[in-house]
């Protein structure tokens, strides 16, 4: 349905920065919390230390026990160069909390990380305005897929619908859009529809709430076939959800930068819009850990970006403040990644593009 609410100048103001420079997008929040090895009473605090539940590893909910943490780990970020700060919430919706019997604390969690984001942000800024931070609201896929039946015996079967889908994200971005957020940015995109639940409910959370926000949209290739779990290569992934309109699209997660690298090549080459990327520090080892060093991994990056690739960069799983320092040096000075004008032509996928003039 069409959106008639007023855009925040949010959204002027992101694009002419993207205009003159490479954002720098931060990194890793699992990976980090992850290297605090936290146990079981460290996730419960004393406001959940009688939880029906084991809800360790349910890491957004530290914004709510371990603010202090969450804090420190974007305080981290900020410090190395990063002008993208991401809310601590990929698992935060409504169907993701389901697996800790969390559901009604959706909203809160969106709330409260958006909040911290938001004051470390404005900390910053307000030592270096010419150098403004942003907080984007993430919204992550959830654990369930709208395309893929979960069952091998019943491939018609799907355990969620589209309109749970677009209830839970429409929830959490009212949420992220009261904590403070610039920009909502849906993420690690395996499914489209779910990517166009997610932006459908954005839509809707815009026009409850009376104003929009600039949208990022990140899918992810998910293996060396170059394709969406769902099937799609990049190109059909970017025709799905050009119509959305974001201000950037992206891709993110799954592989390291080498393996990568085609894919953002070829996003680069169709994308009318800006582009953003943030990869994994390689592939995880046997014991899930990345080994990527900073320094190898920049190498990467800093080419994508002379090459004229990127609008927008960071780091996902395995990436640690030292990374996206070592992004943010090696790219100062290279200028962003020009948008092109593309011949006019009738865009369609199924799982493969199909371009039409």
């Amino acid at each position: 349905m069409p959106n008639n609410a007023p855009t925040n100048n949010k959204q002027a103001e992101i694009s002419a920065a993207l205009k003159k420079r490479i954002l720098i997008l931060d990194g890793a929040m699992g990976t980090m919390i992850q290297d605090h090895k936290l146990e079981e009473e460290d996730y419960r605090g004393e406001r959940f230390k009688d939880w029906h539940v084991l809800i360790k590893g349910n890491n957004d909910l530290l914004s709510l026990t371990k603010p202090n943490l969450i804090t420190d780990i974007h305080r981290g970020f900020l410090s190395a160069g990063a002008d993208i700060i991401e809310t601590n919430t990929f698992n935060s919706t409504t169907i993701s909390m389901e697996d800790y019997d969390m559901a009604s604390l959706s909203r809160e969690i969106n709330l409260e990380s958006a909040k911290l984001a938001r004051a470390i942000c404005d900390e910053f800024t307000a030592k270096t305005p010419e150098k403004p931070r942003y907080v984007a609201g993430v919204l992550g896929p959830t654990s369930k897929t709208c395309s893929i039946s979960p069952d091998v015996n019943d491939p018609g079967y799907r355990n969620v619908t589209f309109d749970k889908l677009v209830t839970a994200y429409i929830e959490s971005t009212l949420a992220l859009m009261e904590g403070g957020a610039d920009l909502i940015l849906i993420e690690t995109i395996f499914d489209t529809l779910n990517a166009k639940a997610a932006s459908f409910g954005v839509e809707e959370a815009f026009e409850q709430a009376g104003r929009k926000l600039p949208v990022m949209i990140s899918g992810t290739i998910t293996d060396a076939s170059g394709r969406t779990l769902s099937g799609q290569t990049t190109e059909a992934f970017y025709n799905s959800i050009r119509h959305i309109k974001p201000i950037s699209i992206g891709l993110n997660c799954a592989l390291g930068p080498d393996l990568l690298r085609q894919y953002v090549e070829e996003l680069s080459r169709v994308c009318e819009t800006f582009t953003s990327v943030h990869p994994n520090a390689g592939l995880p080892n046997e014991f899930g850990e990345y080994d990527l060093e900073a320094g190898d991994m920049a190498t990467e990056i800093i080419d994508w970006g002379k090459s004229g690739f990127i609008n927008i960069v960071g780091g996902c799983c395995g990436t640690t403040p030292a990374h996206i320092r070592a992004f943010a040096k090696g790219l100062a000075g290279v200028k962003p990644r020009q948008l092109p004008e593309l011949e006019v032509r009738m865009r369609l996928s199924g799982l493969e593009a199909c371009n039409l003039n």
